[in-house]
């Protein structure tokens, strides 16, 4: 988990320009993945490539019916193997043998790989506003997925 919260922090600011305060929220979902963790409804994906660590993501449990993906991160040098739409796959996958009913996201208007995996995956948008985090002006994105 400390590779999520690594990654997430350097990528994003490398990137984007998010400050610490990102990668500390990233260390604050981890933690209470871990402190809460419930094998029968959650589950943390890490992939690799040629035995690297090359992308991550989340399903966490929102209610009984919502699950919420969390914390989908593809390495800059698998971009474009289809990590990411692997990961979002294995979360549908397991939300809907968990027992789901829907999956529910936040994602930033910027991102646009991972708006592109989501809509693909049958994510829809649901609402939108702009935010000043992270030392940025973003445009969080709230995307759902019936199962």
């Amino acid at each position: 988990m400390g590779w999520v919260v690594q990654s997430h922090g350097a990528l994003y600011a490398s990137e984007y320009g998010w400050d610490a305060s990102f990668e500390a929220l990233v260390a604050e979902i981890t933690a209470k993945f871990l402190r809460s963790f419930d094998a029968s409804r959650e589950r943390c994906w890490i992939a690799e490539v040629n035995g690297e660590n090359a992308g991550c993501v989340m399903l966490v449990r929102e209610t009984d019916e919502i699950a919420r993906l969390r914390l989908l991160l593809v390495d800059p040098k698998a971009r474009g193997l289809g990590v990411g739409a692997h990961l979002v796959d294995k979360c549908v996958q397991f939300a809907r043998a968990a027992g789901y009913k829907s999956i529910t996201l936040w994602t930033h208007s910027i991102l646009l790989g991972a708006r592109h995996i989501y809509e693909k995956a049958g994510f829809r948008l649901t609402s939108s506003e702009p935010r000043h985090t992270w030392g940025q002006d973003v445009v969080a994105e709230f995307w759902d997925l019936e199962l």
